[in-house]
């Protein structure tokens, strides 16, 4: 990176450069979420002791000023590995997830906040409700969180011969 050391506007540049934040149409504040991801096969099988989304990050920390290294026990902005179901702190608070995606390949994770799912290899959210390897994750934490199952969108089939709403001449 260049040196940019004195103007404000080189310091945001420098700050949106390491927060490693950049997705498609998050400048409009609509992201598009993939409905298809090739790193699916490192989900876990295992939908038992799946944690609760009050779970605070179990990342431990080393501490200059303890022989026993801390845990963050960050209580919100939490995400939980879809592979190993470790539940981390995000990129936002201490980065502990991005860390442990960085450490082991494990690249996809749901957000308890919003029960969002992110892949760290596609540098993409992910569409729970349309892939189907997702569901049965987003529907266990869903139920977790707010005790009932959740409101799943119907998956539309495309058909052929659908126009769009401003080609189909009016009845009048």
């Amino acid at each position: 990176m260049a040196n940019r050391a004195g103007s404000s506007s080189s310091r945001m540049e420098t700050l949106h450069e390491e927060d490693d934040y950049d997705s498609y149409g998050a400048e409009s504040g609509w992201v598009e979420a993939k409905t298809h991801c090739d790193h699916l096969p490192s989900l876990s099988s295992d939908l038992t002791h799946i944690p609760i989304p009050s779970t605070p990050c179990n990342r431990a920390s080393s501490s200059l000023l303890s022989i026993k290294p801390a845990k963050c026990q960050h209580p919100i902005e939490n995400w939980i590995c879809l592979s190993c179901k470790l539940v981390l702190c995000s990129r936002f608070v201490n980065k502990h997830m991005l860390e442990h995606y960085q450490q082991t390949t494990h690249s996809i994770a749901l957000s308890f906040s919003d029960l969002s799912v992110w892949c760290f290899a596609c540098d993409s959210y992910l569409d729970a409700q349309l892939i189907q390897q997702l569901r049965p994750f987003h529907e266990t934490a869903y139920i977790l969180k707010f005790g009932q199952a959740p409101p799943f969108r119907p998956v539309e089939s495309s058909r052929v011969d659908d126009k769009p709403a401003m080609d189909v001449p009016s009845s009048s």
